[in-house]
């Protein structure tokens, strides 16, 4: 009898403390992350889908165990610092941004949320890491090395207009990604005897205005250097290329898919797939101060034929073999 009693006893008390152990057992925390772009959804949507596939390949499914908050800056650059400052009131675990603009701009915000870059600008020189082999603050990523490649532009370029004597740059001023890979192409341009012209443009509303002031330096060519707005208008500016007879470059194959004659430069997407095992690292526990920041290791020549046809040019084989992709 006082078996049965002591049993049937122990089967109450368990399930009085039933509820209690299950309020106990609270459920596993949802990382949330802050997306901060430059760009519109438009613009960086094949980034970023490939910034999500990224994730998914290492178990990250959005929504389920694993949230985002997205905020664009739609190529205003003076919008940046209040939405990475909204990112942070909203106590993200991380802030995951594309280019160095809004790395900056996180940086300023937080000193203690770590924050992953997809495509920095020379992440040293920039101030974003004490260096790419330990950074040593709280942004980590992977660095596009833009600065590099623009000499490397005008050397493809040069090859495909043998005759060409002068070309003229859109660059921003007040974007300082834009300014050093001016700097930086003053040298190359000097060693292959090619006078450059400075078209400063600052917003969408000046490009008219310096896509004639190219035509009337009799320039041979144009070359984009990175910019949101010129991101945000790549289309306008193929056209307006070729309405006034100039073959032209950028670094983001979206402007040869739009009708520039040739784009070179790191495989974006490929490298928005490789910042998402940083993110993985992070909410893992990992230190961004201790995750050196990678460089690109697939890049992307892209020759639009069409193009070069529509300006005479015949683009040789020496070229060609080097291109990943060529549009007919």
């Amino acid at each position: 009898m006082i078996s049965r009693c002591w049993f049937l006893g122990c089967i109450a008390v368990g399930v009085l403390l039933a509820p209690f152990g299950a309020a106990g057992q609270q459920p596993a925390k949802i990382p949330l992350v802050g997306l901060l772009s430059t760009f519109s959804p438009s613009e960086a949507m094949p980034w970023h889908r490939a910034f999500r596939q990224g994730l998914r390949d290492l178990g990250w499914e959005e929504g389920k165990n694993i949230k985002i908050e997205y905020r664009y800056a739609e190529g205003r650059l003076d919008r940046l610092p209040a939405l990475a400052t909204d990112l942070v009131r909203l106590n993200v675990d991380l802030i995951f941004t594309d280019t160095t603009s809004p790395t900056l701009a996180a940086k300023t915000a937080t000193s203690t949320i770590p924050i992953v870059v997809a495509s920095a600008s020379d992440a040293v020189e920039s101030g974003l890491a004490q260096s790419l082999a330990r950074p040593g603050g709280n942004v980590t990523g992977l660095d596009q090395i833009a600065p590099e490649l623009g000499g490397k532009r005008l050397e493809l370029l040069k090859e495909i207009v043998p005759k060409l004597s002068s070309v003229a740059v859109l660059w921003n001023p007040r974007n300082t990604t834009s300014t050093r890979n001016w700097n930086e192409l003053q040298l190359p341009a000097r060693q292959l005897g090619l006078p450059l012209h400075s078209l400063q443009v600052s917003n969408a509303d000046e490009l008219d205005q310096a896509l004639n002031t190219a035509t009337r330096t009799r320039a041979g060519a144009l070359a984009i250097l990175p910019e949101p707005v010129f991101v945000a208008n790549l289309k306008r500016i193929a056209d307006l290329a070729a309405k006034n007879h100039l073959p032209s470059l950028f670094h983001l194959r979206e402007f040869a898919d739009a009708g520039g004659l040739m784009t070179y430069g790191p495989d974006r997407s490929d490298l928005f797939r490789r910042a998402a095992a940083y993110v993985d690292k992070v909410l893992k526990g990992a230190k961004p101060a201790d995750l050196p920041i990678q460089q690109p290791t697939k890049f992307e020549l892209v020759i639009n034929l069409k193009t070069a046809r529509a300006l005479g040019l015949t683009v040789p084989q020496s070229v060609l073999i080097l291109a990943t992709d060529i549009i007919e």
